[in-house]
């Protein structure tokens, strides 16, 4: 249950991280992301020959279109049109199948999605048919631009090909390793299923505001006091949620301590007394708890996973450039680059 809507919420703002987040974020994995020998790059570079200028873009993704305009008013398979542009059923499979697995798994669980992102792809034909139209692309400062957005583009695509592990890292040995040496990291604390009653009293309330608060306040005592009371009902008579008053599952370091202590001490489907808070009165029912325990590695086998890939990439990345730099050696000019700018010398500074 999301509980950032609720009034008077009883949990700590500090600490709405999820435990699995903080404890994947420090895993020491540099031991498995040297296993492997990083890809060396080429000893020479081709001094290359002169050749055409190739096209921007918005030529590219305007020809492309053509083309694929062309086949789909042949065929039957146009899912999408806008104006002169057609998108083809193939079109979309490419473009699914280009996602990584999450991106593919939330198209297949929820279809809107899916129309969305085809919806996107038609708004950006147009943007590119009036592009072409206009031939803006082919301005000398935009021209320039996009050829920066090119070359980075086109080094990122290839450093993540050169870098991606092998699609047998990690082995099953180096999951249960690092799963065991940071077995400490996926305790999940004891958690209390609660419910309350919030009424909310401004902490610079007036004397008025504060007399009418505390009478609300003991009336509902004396009615949960009563033979048979209804703790949902009477949450919901002072609730526009009409939720019962219900929090869901809260882990333990969650909770504000001034409540925690209280939750703490309860027995199973008790109430606490009324505690008054800078937001306003609390009155806390216990309606369950869940000891702690340390999640086993088939439930972090996925997240643990991606984090294990997501370091190896990093240091075969790393490696790469490592290796190309020092077969190749920058040379840089500090004195004439300083001067470009009419910054300090390097001699001065």
């Amino acid at each position: 249950m999301n509980l950032a809507p609720l009034r008077g919420t009883i949990l700590m703002r500090s600490l709405r991280v999820s435990m699995m987040a903080t404890a994947l974020a420090g895993l020491p994995l540099a031991a498995f992301a040297q296993t492997a020998a990083p890809p060396r790059p080429a000893h020479a570079v081709a001094k290359p020959k002169a050749v055409a200028p190739a096209p921007t873009a918005p030529q590219q993704a305007a020809a492309t279109q053509g083309a694929a305009t062309a086949k789909s008013a042949a065929s039957d398979d146009v899912i999408a049109r806008v104006g002169t542009t057609n998108i083809s059923a193939d079109q979309i499979r490419a473009y699914v199948a280009a996602l990584g697995p999450r991106e593919r798994a939330a198209f297949t669980q929820d279809p809107n999605l899916l129309s969305q992102a085809v919806r996107l792809m038609l708004a950006n034909r147009l943007v590119l048919q009036e592009v072409a139209a206009k031939k803006w692309d082919q301005k000398p400062n935009i021209a320039e631009q996009l050829e920066r957005v090119r070359e980075s583009a086109v080094v990122e695509l290839y450093l993540q090909q050169v870098s991606t592990p092998p699609s047998s890292f990690p082995s099953e040995d180096d999951l249960q390793k690092v799963y065991d040496a940071n077995r400490a990291s996926f305790l999940m604390p004891r958690q209390f299923e609660l419910a309350q009653i919030f009424i909310a009293v401004a902490k610079d309330a007036d004397r008025a505001t504060e007399d009418k608060a505390k009478r609300t306040v003991e009336e509902l005592q004396r009615k949960l006091k009563a033979p048979g009371a209804d703790f949902a009902a009477l949450a919901n008579e002072t609730s526009e949620a009409k939720t019962g008053g219900a929090l869901g599952w809260v882990a333990e370091t969650q909770i504000r301590p001034e409540i925690r202590s209280q939750v703490m001490a309860l027995a199973k489907n008790a109430i606490a007394e009324p505690i008054r808070l800078d937001d306003g009165w609390h009155i806390v029912k216990l309606i369950d708890t869940k000891a702690a325990y340390t999640k086993t590695l088939p439930e972090v086998r996925e997240p643990l996973t991606q984090q294990m890939r997501s370091e190896r990439a990093a240091a075969l990345r790393r490696a790469y450039l490592a290796e190309l730099l020092k077969q190749n050696p920058p040379v840089i000019n500090e004195l004439a680059l300083s001067s470009l700018l009419g910054g300090p010398t390097p001699a001065a500074r």
